[in-house]
């Protein structure tokens, strides 16, 4: 009799959690991903292992509950990590550094949801960038991240990708149509660089339908602040400086030809005059204008995916990112071809080249920028296996 007991109760529990399953699920997702780099850095060669050459490695939990009427409770924690010492991706102090929200989602009205999320902007380019926005190896990446490190744009913000403390509205697929609004309140971080943000508002559509695509953004951000070295011969000393309220301009077209997507992007960055006098103080004798830290600047790049093969990729893409008002550019091109040895594991290949012209140190993310007039080359081997 025990045990006919206990038989019901276990019976009885497992319909209740296939009950459960049915209203609601959990996905544990990731990417492992690893490549070995050669780096001409300025004359400076290298050799290293990292992390995330064709997709960063991560991992997260994704799930929805199912509320009825079309209603779902949403949600995707998702981690950055490298996997060729085990450390956390740019943030050791953010476990969920690529994205952390929740929030919900009506098949007829689309999702508001809140937390750290990808801005309405990248969405509006992400689908043309050959190299899809990687934070490690793609060129717009690279240009984009280097207003965190040119000279001549240090006040003026650039796109980052991400926003914490974030509400978004995305609506339902409207006839291959979908719009975006966001509006993030300040937030607070202490790496790469301590940076305070202001408040942004961020609005994008993008359309894709018979092989073609098209996206436009637009980016309000408002003042902030951040500390980071000013001083080339000195790395280490740190000045904080205001950020000026910034607005950024997006516009992205591709076409699909046979094999070919061809793809193009542009984006204009305009920040507000910096106050008439305001300085910079780096040394208690050191002290220089803020305008000098703040032009605008537009970055420009097109570029080309070519499925050679059911199982081979070829991406191409040249890229240059342009500070007006000073003789400050860097063109580039790089080049890739994917590899699938299945649906979950690829190889890969990259190789790229950058030259910086007048003040300007742009370089792949994660590699310290060369000199100005110094060229950057490099070259990579990898694998990726998704899960």
């Amino acid at each position: 009799m025990r045990f006919m007991s206990q038989g019901i109760c276990g019976a009885t529990l497992i319909l209740a959690a296939g009950g459960a399953a049915a209203q609601s699920s959990v996905t544990l997702y990731g990417v492992a991903d690893t490549f070995v780099q050669y780096l001409d850095n300025g004359g400076n060669h290298s050799y290293s292992v990292r992390s995330g050459g064709s997709t960063g490695s991560l991992f997260g939990l994704k799930g929805n509950e199912d509320l009825g009427n079309g209603l779902k409770a949403v949600f995707d924690v998702e981690n950055g990590y490298n996997i060729n010492n085990g450390a956390f991706f740019a943030d050791s102090t953010a476990m969920f550094y690529r994205q952390s929200w929740v929030g919900l989602k009506h098949d007829t009205y689309g999702s508001l949801t809140f937390g750290r999320q990808y801005q309405p902007s990248f969405w509006a380019v992400y689908f043309t960038d050959p190299f899809r926005g990687n934070e490690v190896m793609s060129p717009l990446a690279a240009a984009d991240l280097a207003g965190a490190t040119d000279r001549s744009t240090l006040a003026t913000q650039y796109v980052s990708g991400r926003t914490s403390n974030s509400i978004v509205y995305t609506s339902p697929d409207l006839r291959g149509a979908h719009f975006y609004a966001m509006y993030a309140l300040p937030a607070t971080v202490t790496q790469p660089v301590p940076v305070r943000s202001g408040a942004m508002l961020d609005l994008a559509a993008n359309y894709s339908g018979y092989g073609f695509y098209a996206g436009v953004g637009y980016q309000y951000q408002h003042g902030s602040q951040e500390t980071a070295p000013l001083v080339p011969t000195a790395p280490t000393l740190l000045t904080t400086f205001d950020l000026m309220a910034t607005e950024h301009f997006t516009g992205a077209l591709a076409y699909r030809l046979g094999i070919v997507n061809f793809q193009f992007n542009y984006s204009y960055n305009r920040p507000k005059d910096a106050p008439a006098g305001a300085l910079v103080t780096i040394t208690p004798t050191v002290r220089i204008p803020v305008s000098a830290l703040v032009h605008s600047y537009s970055i420009m790049e097109l570029g080309a995916t070519i499925q050679a093969t059911a199982a081979d990729v070829i991406e191409v893409a040249g890229v240059e990112r342009n500070v007006r008002g000073v003789h400050d550019n860097t063109p580039g091109i790089e080049v890739g071809v994917d590899h699938s040895l299945s649906k979950r594991t690829s190889l890969y290949m990259r190789a790229g080249y950058l030259k910086n012209n007048g003040t300007a140190n742009m370089s792949w993310p994660g590699v310290p920028g060369v000199a100005a007039g110094s060229k950057q080359v490099m070259a990579a081997l990898g694998m990726t296996h998704r899960f």
